[in-house]
């Protein structure tokens, strides 16, 4: 007899190590659980999700849940991780790449640069999450 899932989420294992952090997000976003997502922000963390433009909260959640519309997977490639006792600075390459649920090629690419805090479980979780690193918004600031 088939087994149901669909009322057991998805739940990540944060991890110990700031240089692992990138990769269980993407774990995380490759469940397509937006639930599972949201484990690896701190309650209060920032997502970046169009430059310029910061969310957190319900709004980050929202933001996230269109990128995981998409359908698609997620590749990181951690590029640096610098650690100052419980923060960490990560710089993280990434790329959604191929065909949307509209029959469209999507392709996603960015440097992130994001901003990572070991709880006091000893886990890393997002302060900030901005996956266009540098890219400037449009905004006059």
């Amino acid at each position: 007899m088939p087994t149901d899932f669909t009322n057991h989420p998805f739940s990540v294992a944060l991890t110990d190590d700031a240089s692992q952090h990138a990769l269980v997000f993407a774990r995380a976003f490759n469940s397509g659980d937006a639930g599972a997502v949201e484990q690896v922000y701190e309650p209060d963390g920032v997502l970046v999700a169009t430059p310029g433009q910061p969310v957190t909260g319900a709004a980050r959640a929202a933001a996230n849940q269109r990128f995981l519309g998409l359908g698609l997977p997620i590749d990181v490639r951690p590029r640096h991780v610098y650690v100052a006792d419980d923060i960490a600075l990560l710089i993280v390459d990434w790329t959604i790449d191929g065909q949307g649920p509209d029959g469209q090629h999507v392709h996603l690419e960015g440097t992130a640069t994001d901003v990572a805090r070991r709880g006091p479980d000893g886990r890393w979780r997002y302060v900030i999450d901005n996956p266009f690193g540098t890219e400037r918004s449009n905004d006059p600031q």
